[in-house]
């Protein structure tokens, strides 16, 4: 009985670690994630401008070199939405309910979630990558890539601007994973590369925008995003 209290005892003690970059909108992700499902977790710091995401001891976590990775008991995992989603699942019963309630609000999630991975990312991650990374290293913007991305961009966000004007969420009425995994692209979007006009001139979209960005789980993370 002693034995068993021992490793009940180890196992709850156990604390997810998370390998990860402040800047990274990847990393932020899953922190914001892990707070809304109110776990503990220990933040490694992989100093991505040393290239420690390209040595040996962190290509045995993830062989692509890309943060984050997390580490929870036995399991190592790579890729944001796939660990977003698997906390989302392992910890339903904890913190904010981001998955939905029923299968069909579960699938109104998967189908948003799709949508920011697919249609959304891409081209704002591309401005991002022009405005604030590419002459961090010492390159100069493509204010053509800019200009182009940021059409598709308002493309999509049209699309959104009409589903938020029937929803107060992406899923539904509720707060989810298809939300979540927005926060911190639109953050590096507005406040690192200085490009809010292209949500704030949306009604519905800045609503939402203000009120997802005001949850406490979010503030904490976007704290540690400042150049």
């Amino acid at each position: 009985m002693e034995l068993l209290s021992s490793c009940v005892s180890a196992t709850a003690m156990a604390m997810i670690k998370v390998h990860g970059y402040q800047l990274s909108t990847a990393t932020a992700m899953v922190r914001a994630c892990l707070n809304e499902k109110e776990l503990e977790y220990e933040f490694l710091i992989v100093d991505l401008s040393k290239g420690a995401h390209k040595q040996p001891p962190f290509l045995a976590l993830n062989p692509f070199g890309q943060v984050p990775v997390i580490q929870d008991g036995d399991l190592t995992l790579f890729e944001s939405r796939a660990i977003v989603k698997y906390l989302a699942k392992k910890y339903e019963g904890q913190g904010t309910n981001l998955l939905g309630s029923t299968i069909g609000e579960q699938a109104m999630v998967e189908q948003w979630s799709h949508v920011e991975s697919q249609s959304f990312t891409a081209p704002c991650s591309e401005v991002v990558l022009q405005i604030l990374i590419v002459p961090m290293i010492g390159g100069k913007t493509d204010q053509a890539v800019v200009e182009s991305n940021l059409k598709k961009l308002s493309n999509v966000l049209d699309i959104y601007e009409e589903r938020l004007s029937k929803s107060k969420y992406l899923a539904g009425s509720f707060f989810s994973l298809a939300d979540l995994q927005h926060l911190s692209y639109i953050h590096a979007l507005v406040n690192l590369a200085g490009q809010g006009e292209v949500v704030t001139s949306r009604v519905h979209v800045k609503t939402w925008w203000e009120d997802i960005s005001s949850r406490p789980a979010w503030k904490k993370v976007a704290e540690a995003m400042k150049l």
